[in-house]
C-alpha cells in the first residue's frame, strides 16, 4: 500500500476487550470509522480479527549480550519485533544511539528509558552507567533528558562479598533519584530480581518493577496499594535454572535463591495479578534473548493463571494506555495487527499474525 492510499478493514476490529466494530478504514495513514467521501473508492481490504499494534513493555533494542551493537544489527531486531507484530516498544535501557529509528517508517515506534544506571561492578558489563550512590540523583537526571519519559535503574544484583543477591542502593539515594526523575517528568523503572530491595524502592515512589520475582506475601499489598506496575518478564526467567548451574561452584547461595524466585514464579504473577497489581508484558529481548517473543511472552503470562482477555491487554490496550499512547481510536496513527482467529479466546493467535499495519502502510 503507497503512502496516501485507503485500507478498509472487515472482520472483527478490537477497539477494546468488549469494544468490537465491524469495519475500519484507513486513511493517510490514520484510523477512522467513518467510510470515506469520493466518487471512485478502491481500497485495499483486509479482513481478520484487528488488534492495536502490541506492545513490548520491556525489551533492548541495539545491545546483545556483550553490550551495544551496529545499525544493521539494531535493525534487525526491529524487523525481528515488528514481524511478530510488536509495533510499540518501550526499550528498557540500552547504551546504543537509537534515535536514528524514529525516521524509519517500517520500523516499530520505540519508548526509551535511556541506558541503564548501575552500582560499580554490579551489573552486566558494558551496559550501564556504573556509579555510586551519591551520583545517583545526576544521573538519573541525565537519563530522564535523554531519554522518552522514563529511566531504569538496577536495584539489585550479585554482590560478590555476600554471594547472593543484595540492593544495589540505599534507601535515601533511590528517594532522591526517583524525586528527581519526577520533576524532570520522566517515571522509573528497576531491575529487581530479588526480595530484599522492593520495600525500599515501592516507599520511595518507583512507577514500576521489572522481573518482580521477588515478591512476598509482605510486598504485593505495598505494590497494589501504591499502582505500582510489573513486568514479569516470564520467557526471561525461564532462563534462571541455566543461569544458576553456571553459577553454582562460585556462588551457591545465589545461585540456590535463583532457582528458588524460578521455582515460584507463576505463583508469584498469579499471586500480583490477584491482588490487583497492573501487570504488563515483556521480553527482555536483547542482552541474550532473541526479539520477536511477544507472542511467548503473552502465553506464559496465561499459563501463570491470567485470564487470557487481560493477559491479551496488557500486551495491547491497558499497555497502550500506560504508555500514554492510542490504540485503534478515531484519528489515531494506524498501527494494528490482524489475525485469523479470535486472540481473546486463544492467546496462541498471536503466534501467526496475517497482516501487520504500522503508519498505514501493510508490512505483512
Amino acid at each position: 500500500m503507497s503512502d496516501g492510499g485507503i485500507l478498509h478493514i472487515k472482520g472483527r476490529v478490537l477497539v477494546g476487550p468488549e469494544d468490537v466494530r465491524d469495519e475500519l478504514w484507513v486513511v493517510d495513514g490514520r484510523l477512522t470509522y467513518e467510510r470515506p467521501a469520493g466518487p471512485r473508492l478502491d481500497p485495499v481490504q483486509l479482513t481478520g480479527w484487528v488488534l492495536p499494534g502490541l506492545v513490548d513493555a520491556h525489551c533492548h533494542v541495539g545491545l546483545d549480550a556483550h553490550g551495544a551493537v551496529d545499525d544493521s544489527t539494531t535493525e534487525k531486531q526491529a524487523l525481528s519485533d515488528r514481524e511478530a507484530g510488536a509495533l510499540l516498544l518501550r526499550d528498557a535501557g540500552s547504551p546504543a544511539d537509537t534515535r536514528w529509528i524514529d525516521d524509519r517508517e517500517d520500523l516499530p515506534r520505540i519508548i526509551r528509558a535511556g541506558r541503564h544506571i548501575a552500582r560499580t561492578r554490579r551489573y552486566i558489563r558494558n551496559y550501564a552507567h556504573e556509579i555510586e550512590p551519591g551520583d545517583l540523583a545526576a544521573y538519573v537526571r541525565q537519563e530522564a533528558r535523554r531519554g522518552d519519559g522514563w529511566v531504569k535503574i538496577v536495584g539489585d544484583w550479585i554482590d560478590r562479598a555476600e554471594g547472593d543477591l543484595t540492593p544495589c542502593w540505599p534507601r535515601w539515594a533511590v528517594e532522591e533519584a526517583i524525586q528527581a526523575a519526577h520533576a524532570e517528568g520522566a517515571r522509573v523503572t528497576a531491575h529487581c530480581f530479588a526480595e530484599s530491595s522492593l520495600r525500599d524502592l515501592v516507599e520511595a515512589g518507583i512507577d514500576c518493577v521489572e522481573h518482580a520475582t521477588g515478591l512476598t506475601e509482605e510486598t504485593i499489598p505495598l505494590f497494589a496499594e501504591r499502582g505500582v506496575a510489573i513486568v514479569p518478564t516470564l520467557v526471561n526467567i525461564g532462563t534462571f535454572p541455566d543461569l544458576a548451574a553456571g553459577g553454582e561452584a562460585k556462588y551457591p547461595d545465589w545461585s540456590a535463591h535463583m532457582r528458588r524466585l524460578h521455582a515460584r514464579r507463576y505463583d508469584t504473577v498469579r499471586a500480583a495479578y490477584e491482588a490487583g497489581i497492573p501487570v504488563f508484558v515483556g521480553t527482555d529481548a536483547g542482552g541474550s534473548l532473541p526479539h520477536g517473543l511477544i507472542a511467548q511472552e503473552v502465553a506464559e503470562l496465561v499459563h501463570a493463571g491470567i485470564p487470557a482477555p487481560d493477559a491479551l491487554s496488557a500486551t495491547a490496550w491497558q499497555a497502550r494506555r500506560w504508555l500514554g499512547r492510542p490504540g485503534l481510536a478515531e484519528g489515531a496513527p494506524a498501527d494494528l495487527v490482524v489475525y485469523d482467529t479470535d486472540p481473546r479466546v486463544d492467546v496462541r493467535a498471536l503466534a501467526a499474525p496475517r497482516h501487520v499495519v504500522l503508519r498505514g502502510r501493510v508490512l505483512r
